[in-house]
């Protein structure tokens, strides 16, 4: 979306769900990298706070309080830290902080998630494959993020011991399948133009309607190399060779797990971004959740010490696809690009105390790497 126009600039409005956990903790950091863009950019944004999560539960009793989904509706994007806890990890409860991220992306009918995967040259030391078989890793998975087993029904549990039962529900329609496929094979021709469609064809009804309706798809972009591999044999090649994938394309639950198994390649959680996407097309202008993978990390929450890189990454997804500002959304990451060159480190990326910097001093290193505009 263009956005508002203020004083000859746009002004973009962006809802603001910090949660749980360290999220307010790299939320604020990626906004003050957001706002010092913008002044350099000639765009502002403002924001709109709700409650979600483990937060919205001790205030609301909900996880997903009334009238933060008309919220996110009316904003051109959402920024989202983290949800959970400890406190509230019963797997019993009838009210869990994950209800609240699931709510919202059926709410907002946020389809397709996207969560790049780049290793770092200087960064490949810190993971737990041979920097030989990562160097040089950058592959996108798009994983379907409103069917499949997460959403089927019937789903729950029954009885009492020793006679308890539960049952989850897999269902996809075609439509589903088309909708998250068009969006990797749009994405493809940005890149390499070669997308990997992972399934479990040989057990699985719902993987051979995917298998089939992607091979459809597929047709309408001759210029997009399309192959398909079944869930174990990926699991398998993101370990062995991942340098081999450019757009990994899944169903809900394979990618859930596929792609926090790619998160480990590049070494620390602390470096990944996340999009999850509704609307049509793959372009600028789509409205789109933004958040960082690594979750909420109760156990470092309220020290200072958590990695911002994530979220700071993920707003620069925000002002490329969302907000339409690419310009700005290339400049935070070469800003990111350099400091990491320059050896500047989290206590998540290798640093010994001594050297690490925390939040905020990692957030105002990527602050004064930020270039300013050619044409200032």
């Amino acid at each position: 979306m263009s956005g508002d126009q203020a004083g000859g600039g746009a002004v973009y409005r962006v809802a603001v769900l910090a949660g749980d956990g360290v999220g307010p903790e790299v939320i604020a950091a990626a906004l003050e990298v957001v706002d010092e863009a913008g002044s350099r950019h000639g765009f502002r944004v403002e924001r709109s706070e709700a409650l979600i999560g483990g937060a919205a539960i001790d205030a609301t009793g909900t996880a997903l309080p009334d009238g933060v989904l008309d919220t996110c509706r009316a904003a051109d994007a959402v920024l989202l830290g983290a949800v959970g806890g400890p406190k509230w990890d019963d797997p019993r409860a009838a009210v869990r902080p994950e209800q609240g991220l699931l709510g919202l992306r059926k709410g907002l009918g946020l389809y397709a998630n996207l969560r790049p995967v780049r290793v770092y040259d200087t960064l490949a030391q810190f993971s737990t494959l041979r920097e030989e078989v990562i160097v040089g890793t950058d592959f996108v998975t798009v994983r379907e993020l409103t069917g499949g087993l997460y959403f089927g029904r019937p789903q729950g549990r029954e009885g009492e011991p020793p006679g308890r039962s539960a049952v989850d529900t897999c269902a996809y329609t075609e439509a589903e399948v088309e909708r998250v496929a068009r969006v990797a094979f749009e994405l493809a021709r940005g890149r390499r133009r070669r997308v990997c469609s992972v399934d479990k064809q040989n057990v699985l009804a719902t993987s051979r309607l995917w298998r089939e309706v992607t091979t459809e798809v597929g047709r309408d972009y001759p210029d997009v190399t399309l192959g398909h591999m079944l869930v174990d044999t990926a699991a398998m090649q993101l370990v062995r060779d991942p340098r081999q994938f450019d757009v990994l394309l899944t169903e809900n639950m394979f990618g859930d797990i596929l792609s926090d198994e790619a998160a480990m390649i590049a070494g620390s959680m602390g470096m990944m971004p996340s999009a999850s996407l509704g609307g049509d097309g793959a372009g600028s202008g789509r409205f789109g959740l933004y958040e960082p993978v690594h979750g909420s990390a109760p156990d470092i929450a309220g020290q200072g010490v958590v990695n911002p890189l994530a979220a700071i990454l993920s707003v620069a997804m925000m002002l490329r696809i969302s907000l339409g500002e690419p310009d700005a959304a290339d400049a935070i990451e070469r800003a990111v690009d350099q400091a990491i060159d320059l050896g500047v480190r989290t206590r998540d990326l290798g640093a010994d105390d001594d050297r690490a910097l925390g939040t905020a001093a990692m957030t105002e290193r990527v602050v004064d790497l930020l270039p300013y505009p050619a044409h200032r």
